[in-house]
């Protein structure tokens, strides 16, 4: 990633709850760690008991988050999929898909552990965005 973009993505992270603490040296690494995606409108990014395999950070666009009892939105500056990297062998329980074209980050597992596991504060502020999420 190119340092103007590395810039703008450090940038977009400040803005998502979960990262918003954090100083520039640790939302650097996890832009580092992070890939880039862009999805069209209509795009499942989740399907139930899908072995989870990362998280998702959006940049651009909206997507529907379907479950049993559940059916919301998240949009730019919104997180989704951490909920399931929160055990060894997590699955997904709801179904992600793009309602309009989406642009942002991806963090795979083993990447997001590593993070937890060098910044403490990151793993405070995930306990804050799984407690909002389950009172949801």
């Amino acid at each position: 990633m190119s340092e103007e973009k590395t810039g703008a993505a450090v940038d977009s992270l400040r803005t998502v709850e979960m990262f918003a603490g954090l100083d520039d040296g640790v939302l650097g690494q996890i832009v580092d760690r992070a890939t880039e995606f862009e999805v069209p409108a209509g795009h499942v990014l989740i399907q139930p008991h899908m072995e989870a395999s990362g998280m998702f950070i959006l940049e651009e666009g909206t997507v529907l988050v379907e479950g049993p009892g559940l059916h919301l939105e998240r949009g730019a500056g919104e997180c989704f999929g951490e909920l399931a990297l929160l055990s060894e062998h997590g699955h997904r329980s709801a179904r992600v898909q793009a309602k309009t074209p989406v642009r942002g980050l991806a963090i795979a597992r083993d990447d997001f552990w590593e993070l937890l596991e060098a910044e403490p504060r990151l793993a405070l502020s995930l306990l804050r965005v799984v407690g909002d999420r389950l009172a949801e």
